[in-house]
């Protein structure tokens, strides 16, 4: 003899499979009374509308991607004498510091070059 919790268990799932039959067969009589051609003529609409309603959308989104593109590209108009004249002040600053280490070297050798000078006896 089973034991009662598997009884419980194979009645549940019986019962369970019984009620899905059930409401497979009243979704089949409810949802496909209509004849070959009428069924084939509904799903070709309903195919031909998720055709059309895909096209309307990839044509919102091909839109919404060209405005975006506008946008960027109109941002980056906008920002690019900024940052040119960012960069050349940049590029401005680096020739200063050049030539301000240059002019540092040059008096660093010429000091060196008097205090060696200096330092050498005299004969």
């Amino acid at each position: 003899m089973m034991p009662i919790e598997k009884q419980t268990d194979s009645g549940n799932a019986l019962l369970m499979f019984l009620l899905g039959a059930a409401t497979g067969a009243t979704c089949a009589l409810l949802f496909a009374p209509a004849s070959g051609s009428e069924t084939r003529r509904y799903l070709g609409e309903r195919a031909r509308d998720a055709r059309s309603g895909a096209s309307d959308a990839a044509s919102k989104a091909r839109e919404a991607l060209q405005q975006g593109r506008q946008a960027a590209v109109a941002t980056i108009d906008d920002w690019r004498p900024a940052v040119n004249a960012v960069v050349d002040s940049g590029r401005q600053a680096i020739e200063q510091g050049k030539q301000a280490i240059s002019s540092a070297v040059a008096q660093g050798r010429e000091a060196y070059q008097q205090a060696k000078t200096r330092d050498l006896p005299t004969t």
